[in-house]
């Protein structure tokens, strides 16, 4: 008989194979990432467009691709803090 997991360690079962290839360095490095300026200044363009309902389809696409990216990375930064957070 199986046993169900909580979500979250679930989560951290399931992404344990990515970040056991990193070292603690690499989990320091990927928890302080950053976006750059010029990357910034255009998705808070794309964001101020899209409240007032201006993007084309286009700019919709890349603003929610960003959106995308930006999840995966907060989600990534947070399992490396949890991870670094254990070793010490």
């Amino acid at each position: 008989m199986s046993t169900t997991l909580d979500p979250r360690e679930a989560f951290h079962r399931g992404t344990a194979p990515i970040f056991a290839l990193l070292s603690d360095e690499q989990l320091q490095k990927l928890s302080g990432l950053g976006v750059d300026s010029a990357l910034q200044s255009r998705i808070a363009e794309l964001f101020a467009r899209s409240n007032e309902g201006e993007l084309s389809e286009a700019e919709r696409a890349e603003y929610e691709a960003y959106i995308e990216a930006d999840n995966l990375l907060a989600i990534l930064q947070a399992e490396a803090r949890l991870r670094l957070q254990a070793t010490e």
